[in-house]
């Protein structure tokens, strides 16, 4: 069964489009944003690189040349170009790593998330009633837990590593993709291509899987990009914490607390994994705007 071809918003009043003009937000959504789609490929060939890219190993420790300055400061060298820890580790392989690292647990968690509340969000917008009712009650309480506290409590509660941040932190976020996802099928659920799948006796499970699904999956992917940016964040939160990546694995932000001692004397120790989470966050933020303005802008609501 096809689904109905959505019906072209009205004009706003007072607006007059001129002949052939296509739409103010379509003009806006169709712009490829460039600089961004560029540091996102860029940070996910310098995570698929790592062995080659590294000047140093990211682990090796050098009490003779702890906290040695960039190379353009005086006493600097090329041999460590964004300088040395407070272990003599050089800090451009251990951001250039650590990217590996962050890029992983965001794509993982959100997609580990987003199958999670697809699933809850799916099956509570088919089949309603106390379903629905019950699902969503657990959805809302997940939501009204704040997510790095819940992440923290969790994070500690199995024990820092990466797997089991990444668990920790995919089962707070499920509860934001089920909430949205269900809005989406119940808005489904009215179309005459469900009633007509029911009438053909097409199962709960066919409509699920082959019409509802696919039906959602623009607003699905949407949110996976939006939301990776914020996983990055999350993660690097629970590592300045201790509770996420535990060391020596160079995670940005345990980088980050490891430098906060020395933030006056070597600020090169927290700044560049700063900037690289500041890069990569805004990168998948504005990336994702797109994504969704383009795919779906009735999520510029949500």
């Amino acid at each position: 069964m096809r689904a109905e071809s959505p019906v072209s918003a009205p004009a706003l009043d007072g607006v007059v489009a001129a002949p052939g003009a296509a739409p103010a937000s379509a003009r806006a959504a169709g712009r490829w944003p460039v600089i961004p789609s560029l540091i996102i490929a860029t940070f996910v060939l310098v995570a698929l690189l790592v062995p080659v890219l590294t000047p140093a190993d990211p682990y090796a420790q050098s009490l003779r040349t702890r906290l040695k300055p960039p190379v353009w400061e005086e006493g600097g060298t090329w041999s460590r170009p964004l300088g040395t820890d407070r272990l003599g580790r050089d800090v451009l392989s251990r951001v250039i790593l650590g990217a590996r690292i962050s890029l992983a647990v965001g794509v993982l968690t959100v997609f580990l998330a987003g199958a999670i509340g697809a699933a809850v969000g799916l099956t509570a917008g088919y089949y309603g009633g106390r379903v629905d009712a019950l699902l969503m009650r657990v959805t809302d309480a997940t939501l009204s837990f704040p997510v790095i506290l819940l992440a923290l409590i969790l994070a500690t509660t199995v024990g820092p590593s990466f797997g089991n941040v990444v668990v920790a932190v995919a089962v707070i976020l499920w509860a934001r993709y089920a909430r949205v996802i269900r809005g989406e099928v119940l808005s489904l659920m009215e179309r005459d291509f469900i009633a007509q799948a029911r009438i053909a006796g097409c199962s709960g499970w066919r409509i699920i899987t082959r019409h509802l699904f696919p039906n959602t999956l623009n607003t699905l992917v949407v949110l996976l990009t939006l939301q990776v940016g914020y996983v990055i964040i999350v993660e690097a939160s629970l590592s300045f914490l201790g509770a996420g990546i535990p060391p020596p694995t160079p995670a940005w932000g345990s980088m980050i607390a490891e430098g906060r001692d020395y933030i006056t004397s070597a600020w090169w120790v927290s700044l560049f994994p700063g900037l690289a989470i500041l890069l990569v966050v805004v990168a998948f933020n504005l990336f994702g705007d797109w994504l969704r303005d383009t795919l779906d802008p009735k999520l510029r609501q949500v």
